[in-house]
């Protein structure tokens, strides 16, 4: 049974921002990296992912589609898997919402050393570093956003997070082009050593899977959503693939874990990217934390009572910024992100749930099952080759 479309919801063009916000972050700051750890052929894996992550993205509307008591990306997993499928699906979501926030933590940290590398902070008696001080004065910031129960004001405060990406693209570009760095290295074909970091981090870049279901339910017009989705995804992977070119171009091997880390210091240019980039996790870290905080909440049963709800808030705030603080390596940990849970969460998940719920109600499934299985197969391998990778990583940089 299909779903009636909503007579109220969002417009055409609404959606499209909507899905541009939830793909565009801090991915396209670590795409130049990725491609200086693959090499030029990893602009092929980058394309291949694209495409498997916008089909995965049509899969899930077709979930939805199938019942009408499913509206959330966990509620995919119970039609398909009952009560384990529910849990299952949600820890993947959950888990990968936890890891985006500690990314943004580390992002902050980096990038403000970056304009403020002399910067010393002294509390109690204790001398603290420039790095750990800096994350922890985010932390302090962000806290009370993470405590407001509506969120409306916030989602109108992403919009930052659109901005953000054309005006970081546009910085790196002015760079290159007027303040003497060039495009002048030529980088390598291809990189075997680095490409399972190449892949994990292309993987979280296209990792938007957890809102879809809330942007296709809210649409007003749902039978334009494959082309809304397919809008999304060009615009963010011109976008990525621009940033990662330029990128390479002008630094090569010598790249950072994030592109603003190699940006001149004291440049007009360079100073708009970087404070560009430390708007964005405070426009999105609260919108982040708080699907979390609901889920504990509502395991709890304590979704009303506004005091716990603080404390809950406030201890997640609290234990990502220990680990920020324990794992300061943002490209490993983007990488693990994007290699465990984004591939998870935006490759196998919604392949394996579609063949499922599909199979109770369709019986031409063959040229679909074969699509799903070649999925499900370069999704394990990127999950395994790319963990493995970014766990040693972590370990070997301790």
């Amino acid at each position: 049974m299909e779903n009636n479309t909503p007579k109220s919801g969002t417009g055409f063009f609404k959606t499209c921002f909507n899905g541009v916000n939830a793909l565009s972050g801090v991915g396209i700051l670590s795409i130049p990296y990725a491609l200086s750890q693959g090499g030029w052929l990893s602009v092929l894996i980058f394309i291949t992912i694209a495409i498997i992550c916008f089909y995965t993205g049509i899969l899930l509307q077709r979930c939805i589609d199938s019942s009408s008591l499913v509206k959330t990306y966990p509620d995919i997993g119970e039609l398909a898997f009952g009560r384990k499928g529910k849990i299952i699906v949600a820890i993947f979501l959950y888990l990968e919402l936890y890891l985006v926030a500690i990314d943004f933590l580390i992002l902050e940290g980096d990038n403000l050393e970056k304009l403020f590398p002399n910067a010393n902070f002294h509390v109690a008696g204790l001398k603290i570093g420039s790095k750990p001080g800096f994350v922890l004065i985010f932390s302090l910031m962000v806290l009370p956003t993470t405590w407001l129960r509506s969120l409306s004001m916030l989602a109108y405060v992403a919009l930052g997070g659109v901005m953000a990406s054309v005006i970081l693209i546009a910085s790196v570009l002015w760079v290159g082009v007027f303040d003497g760095v060039g495009f002048h290295e030529k980088g390598v074909t291809v990189n075997w050593s680095g490409m399972p970091t190449a892949m994990s981090l292309y993987a979280f870049c296209f990792s938007g899977h957890a809102v879809f279901p809330m942007i296709y339910t809210g649409m007003r017009n749902r039978k334009a959503f494959p082309m809304v989705l397919l809008i999304c995804f060009i615009i963010c992977t011109l976008s990525y693939g621009l940033t990662g070119v330029i990128g390479y171009l002008m630094y090569g091997e010598s790249l950072s874990s994030q592109v603003t880390l190699n940006l001149p210091s004291k440049r007009v240019a360079s100073n708009v990217a970087i404070y560009t980039t430390l708007i964005n996790p405070f426009t999105k870290f609260a919108l982040i934390i708080t699907p979390i905080a609901e889920a504990i909440e509502n395991s709890l049963h304590v979704g009303k009572n506004r005091t716990v709800g603080i404390l809950i808030r406030t201890a997640l705030v609290v234990s990502t910024t220990i680990v920020a603080l324990v794992l300061p390596f943002f490209a490993y940990v983007v990488a693990l992100t994007g290699s465990f849970l984004s591939s998870t969460v935006t490759i196998l998940l919604p392949c394996v749930c579609y063949l499922k719920i599909s199979s109770r109600t369709s019986k031409n499934l063959r040229s679909e099952l074969v699509v799903c299985l070649g999925i499900i197969m370069i999704g394990t391998g990127i999950i395994v080759i790319g963990t493995y990778n970014s766990l040693k990583q972590i370990v070997h940089s301790f």
